[in-house]
């Protein structure tokens, strides 16, 4: 394995005027150090380059971020494709400002509330363990509340996004291939990042629920590209008109709704405390049947009124002697 030392930085160094000036003086002018696959398993002192903004020790073996103390002038830090398994001593990089941690073994997104300018941080394709997922400390989340403007955490087994959302100047966030599903969840950080130009979900199951694109649009009124695309204006400007429409449509559904509901409940009322005009006495001890069918005879009764046949034979007998008594009398007289 390789060490990152002095020697390292002489032997790969593209010096054309090395006899005229000293290596040292060099070292201390170098602004941008490239030893990228370089097979480069440690960093060791590298004090003497001051003056150092962007160091590029991607594609490596280094496992600890270490020794770097003296690049407080650092402003890019390439470290992808490494084997570090934790963010660590980088409180004295006070002018950090993108920091690449790619296809390493992290699990942890920590030990960054020292670092206060750092407006991009990549840290996409971790190796992690079966079954888990990046996790982000809170503190450090806090820390980079104002700063971060650009994540990446695409490839990373994240399921919701909520621990995200204090972010509040995030412009662009790239979280391909992981496992958003869940929309709502989408929609209450989408509310607080006010400021978020660009964000591209490919690959997560989030994608294939309906109307994803139109929600999301809806939600954003500053999004300009979404999964790599742009977002038209008209587009925009039709859904939100759309959104709108349908929000009318349901206060009028609901307060139809409601008058409907208060005008059954007005004539139940009215009809509960309504009397049935043929309703009979209350101190009747007979059935309510029993009271209609003595109505229904008695009406019967009335309508179909003869003279029985003994009252008709009856009176025929009493006019004939009547008759008879007035001939005698006649006859007497």
């Amino acid at each position: 394995m390789v060490r990152l030392t002095m020697d390292l930085i002489a032997k790969n160094a593209n010096h054309k005027n090395r006899s005229e000036e000293d290596f040292g003086q060099y070292l201390q002018k170098i602004t941008h150090l490239n030893l990228s696959d370089k097979n480069i398993d440690s960093i060791g002192d590298l004090s003497f380059c001051k003056n150092l903004r962007v160091l590029y020790l991607y594609d490596n073996q280094i496992n600890q971020i270490q020794n770097l103390d003296f690049a407080s002038n650092i402003t890019h830090l390439y470290l992808q494709n490494n084997r570090i398994s934790s963010i660590e001593n980088l409180s004295s990089l006070k002018r950090l400002e993108k920091l690449y941690l790619g296809g390493n073994y992290i699990t942890v997104v920590e030990g960054l509330d020292k670092v206060g300018e750092l407006r991009e941080l990549h840290i996409e394709n971790q190796h992690l363990p079966l079954g888990e997922k990046l996790l982000f400390d809170p503190v450090s989340l806090n820390s980079l509340a104002k700063s971060l403007s650009v994540l990446n955490i695409s490839n990373n087994n994240i399921d919701e996004l909520e621990d995200l959302a204090v972010l509040e100047n995030l412009s662009y966030l790239k979280a391909v291939d992981n496992r958003l599903k869940h929309m709502k969840d989408l929609e209450v950080v989408l509310k607080k990042w006010t400021k978020l130009r660009r964000i591209d979900l490919t690959g997560n199951p989030i994608c294939q629920k309906p109307k994803y694109k139109d929600r999301i649009i809806v939600q954003s009124q500053t999004l300009e590209s979404l999964d790599g695309k742009e977002i038209q204006e008209m587009e925009r400007r039709f859904l939100m008109n759309w959104k709108a429409s349908r929000a009318a449509r349901r206060k009028s559904n609901e307060r139809m709704t409601d008058e409907h509901a208060a005008h059954e409940q007005a004539h139940e009322q009215f009809s509960d405390s309504e009397t049935p005009y043929f309703a009979l006495p209350s101190h009747h001890s007979d059935s309510v049947k029993e009271r209609v069918n003595f109505l229904d005879l008695a009406h019967k009764l009335k309508v179909e009124r003869k003279p029985l046949p003994k009252i008709r034979e009856r009176r025929s007998q009493v006019k004939t002697q009547v008759e008879e008594e007035s001939e005698v009398t006649t006859e007497v007289a």
